[in-house]
């Protein structure tokens, strides 16, 4: 349930013994006065809707906390250490000299709730709103556009560790699928933890395998009971169908109805690198730097260092491009901007999609352009509209194996869906 702060103050309130020591219009100072106002507890109520359990930590202390901790750049470990032995955190948190820090997984615990809410950015909207009418902004005309790759902890998965995983979880969540996978798929027994027991330097081996389990893998899609899924159940089904295909191709002399398959000659785009985690995707950000992960995009103010946009995507694929989220981010700004990019977002500002009116935008290597009005057609396009972190499901939460089967039949026909949500912990001012 959700937790509320007091209204009376405790004898020893770092806010009302010293809060005439905090800098005046600070971040401190701001949050000592306002936080109740820009952070009610009703903003949060869907987070906890339960009214039973132990209650959380009050929704004021810990936004006010996300917004100190996203300002200082601290760690997890070093924002509860800050929340317990920084009379400025406690003055701003509204918290007693007494009171004590919660465990750092608390954050991730919080995190992981806005994230998968349906307003994760409410935070750095309420920051954006508070910036707004100060007129921090105004008259700044200038902005910065970037991007980088977050790494993931994932271990990145081969081909054939995604789909036994990919096949056990359809076993374990789907209805009735158990019995599917002990009458059609013989290629591992799936009770194995391990690995199939096969001669891993032999390449024929190897291929022999991967034919196998991806026929098993269109056998168990063929063969679960016709009814209706929950949304654990589809998110597995169509997982299944994803790795059955992204990986593999006819194998040579088949005309790809036969059921004899390869590993294809390419990486497929979009790949998921895991099945623990299939938001996760390979990146480049040079030619030999790898990772594995997500990309987050920033727009900044650059003279006061203020963020006025931000978008959490995966790291690779056309919806997560530099120039289709820095278009975005750009959208709701005033017509009289500079934008200052790198090469790969200079589409973003150099679109032709912005025609004539308006004004002259620049990117870092000195191209100028121009940009139509905001709020002209081109800029609000369907197109424009910024994915999110998490994919969008390829299931409804009710949807039946039968239509999960038609969207998984040939390996080259299974479908990715665009991955895409906002973060979840925001930026502040």
């Amino acid at each position: 349930m959700l937790g509320r702060s007091g209204d009376q103050w405790d004898l020893l309130d770092v806010e009302s013994v010293a809060g005439h020591l905090l800098k005046p219009g600070s971040v401190f100072a701001f949050l000592a006065g306002h936080r109740r106002e820009l952070f009610p507890d009703a903003m949060f109520a869907d987070l906890f809707p339960s009214e039973r359990g132990r209650p959380s930590v009050p929704a004021e202390v810990m936004a006010s906390v996300i917004v100190l901790q996203a300002l200082q750049g601290l760690s997890d470990a070093e924002t509860v250490d800050a929340v317990t032995y920084d009379l400025r955190w406690k003055a701003a948190c509204g918290l007693p000299v007494t009171a004590g820090g919660f465990h750092p997984t608390t954050l991730t615990y919080w995190r992981r709730r806005l994230a998968a809410s349906d307003r994760p950015n409410r935070i750095f909207d309420a920051v954006k709103v508070v910036v707004g009418q100060t007129g921090a902004l105004a008259g700044k005309t200038r902005r910065a556009l970037d991007s980088t790759v977050l790494d993931d902890a994932v271990a990145t998965q081969d081909t054939v560790t995604q789909l036994i995983a990919a096949i056990r979880r359809v076993r374990r969540d789907v209805p009735g699928a158990a019995a599917v996978v002990a009458a059609h798929c013989t290629a591992h027994d799936c009770a194995d933890p391990g690995k199939p027991a096969i001669a891993w330097d032999d390449e024929q081996a190897r291929a022999t395998l991967v034919d196998a389990l991806v026929g098993d893998a269109h056998r168990l899609l063929g063969h679960l009971p016709d009814a209706e899924l929950g949304a654990k159940a589809a998110e597995a089904v169509a997982l299944l169908a994803l790795v059955a295909g992204q990986d593999v191709e006819p194998a040579r002399g088949s005309d790809g109805t036969d059921g004899r398959w390869q590993i294809a000659r390419r990486v497929a785009e979009d790949r998921v690198i895991s099945v623990h985690d299939p938001d996760a995707r390979h990146a480049h950000k040079t030619v030999s730097r790898r990772q594995d992960g997500f990309k987050a995009h920033l727009a900044i103010e650059p003279d006061t260092g203020l963020i006025t946009g931000c978008q959490l995507t995966t790291a690779a694929g056309p919806d997560a491009s530099e120039a289709t989220i820095g278009a975005w981010l750009l959208a709701d700004e005033p017509d009289k901007l500079q934008v200052l990019a790198d090469s790969p977002t200079a589409p973003a500002i150099c679109s032709p999609r912005w025609p004539t009116p308006g004004t002259r935008r620049s990117s870092s290597h000195g191209r100028s352009v121009r940009r139509s009005p905001v709020g002209s057609p081109s800029t609000r396009s369907s197109s424009m509209r910024p994915p999110g972190l998490r994919p969008a499901r390829p299931d409804t939460p009710a949807r039946s194996t039968a239509a999960a089967r038609s969207s998984s039949a040939p390996p080259a026909a299974a479908a990715h869906s665009a991955p895409g949500a906002p973060p979840a912990a925001p930026d502040a001012a």
